[in-house]
């Protein structure tokens, strides 16, 4: 090859790494020609998309011919309604990631920088790079705090500077699951600049419980104009396979986010389904009371063999296994359960699992006992 095509990169982009997803099932046959095997890796609903998403789905199919309406009203007007906010505060993304990435293309420069905090999720610094912004990584809690490896928001906004423009807060955080109480989010919205774009990504929303105290930066939006709220229809809604997110601002900032937007980010199918999901109360209750279930089991099990856990008010729990997570991943493997190692987020020694069926976390209890019997 005659051409150095690196060289050609943008600066951000040459040393980027790109975002590693979880195990797919279908890699993992391949590898070990394993059959039987159960997904506990990429925070999925185990119960699947809600009925009437997929009954909205199939109806939607012979229109497959014509373009996704690009303002994506239907949805707008649903999420209007539910969230009691005017339509031009919204903006509808390819999952919240995408919307993410268009905060960093409207607001990042080489000549700023982003904000985040140590164990924070992976798109944070993957953007900020990609813009050719400096990523200020804020020190997490230590290990003996009351939330460990959480956020602290104090070293957070000991790092804002003249350069800052935009600061994301995962709340709960993956893939640690530990989260901001409403005094201390609210506390940390007040003291950050106006001119700081303020990220808080709630993309686990809906598997919060009350008692928590994890509470949804939507109630500020009037207080804080440089406030966005970041959601995703890929967790509690069952829909990760359609790839759809929105994100409430202030009007203004939402008019800005869609300039940069690609016509047509959000498919025909995604739109219609994500609208259907949101009146599906009943199917949503069944997914919050699986993933409280589900929890309950696997603290029970790792309190069996001596294994603490990171607090976790999303639908996965990060536990230590005190060894190398990545050598128990691959043990796992063996057995036919995707887990998800964390070393990449700073934390060798933990393993993330995911919420699945009572009959799936049963597989990796008894893959985990077996290995730490081993």
């Amino acid at each position: 090859m005659s051409c150095d095509f690196l060289s050609l990169a943008a600066p951000g982009v040459r040393t980027l790494q790109p975002y590693q997803p979880g195990k797919p099932e279908s890699e993992l046959r391949r590898e070990y020609g394993l059959s039987d095997i159960v997904k506990l890796a990429s925070n999925e609903n185990p119960l699947g998309p809600s009925p009437k998403a997929m009954t909205a789905v199939r109806e939607a199919l012979g229109d497959l011919a014509r373009y996704p309406d690009g303002n994506g009203f239907e949805l707008k007007a649903a999420l209007s309604a539910k969230l009691g906010i005017s339509m031009s505060m919204l903006t509808l993304g390819n999952g919240s990631n995408d919307l993410l990435e268009l905060v960093a293309r409207a607001f990042l420069t080489p000549e700023h920088a982003a904000i985040f905090s140590e164990h924070a999720f992976a798109v944070y610094p993957i953007v900020t790079q990609a813009s050719g912004a400096t990523a200020r990584v804020a020190k997490a809690n230590p290990p003996d705090h009351a939330m460990p490896h959480g956020h602290d928001p104090a070293a957070m906004l000991a790092l804002i500077s003249d350069r800052t423009r935009v600061m994301f807060i995962a709340n709960p955080n993956n893939p640690t699951g530990t989260w901001l109480k409403t005094a201390e989010l609210e506390a940390l919205l007040e003291a950050v600049p106006e001119r700081v774009i303020v990220v808080v990504d709630e993309a686990y929303h809906e598997y919060v419980e009350t008692e928590a105290d994890c509470p949804s930066a939507l109630r500020w939006l009037d207080r804080f104009p440089n406030l966005v709220v970041t959601r995703t229809f890929s967790k509690a809604y069952g829909l990760a396979g359609l790839r759809i997110g929105y994100a409430v601002s202030h009007p203004q900032v939402a008019d800005l986010l869609n300039r940069v937007r690609q016509p047509f980010n959000v498919n025909s199918l995604a739109l219609v389904a994500a609208a259907a999901a949101l009146d599906d109360v009943e199917h949503l209750e069944r997914s919050r009371a699986t993933n409280r279930a589900g929890m309950k089991q696997l603290q029970n099990a790792c309190r069996q063999w001596g294994l603490s856990w990171l607090p976790s008010a999303g639908n996965f729990l990060c536990v230590d296994l005190g060894q190398p997570g990545r050598e128990v991943f691959v043990e796992l493997l063996k057995r036919g359960v995707i887990a998800r190692p964390v070393d990449n987020y700073g934390l060798p020694r933990h393993l993330r699992i995911s919420i699945g069926t009572e009959a799936e976390n049963a597989r990796w209890i008894e893959a985990m006992h077996d290995i730490l019997r081993g």
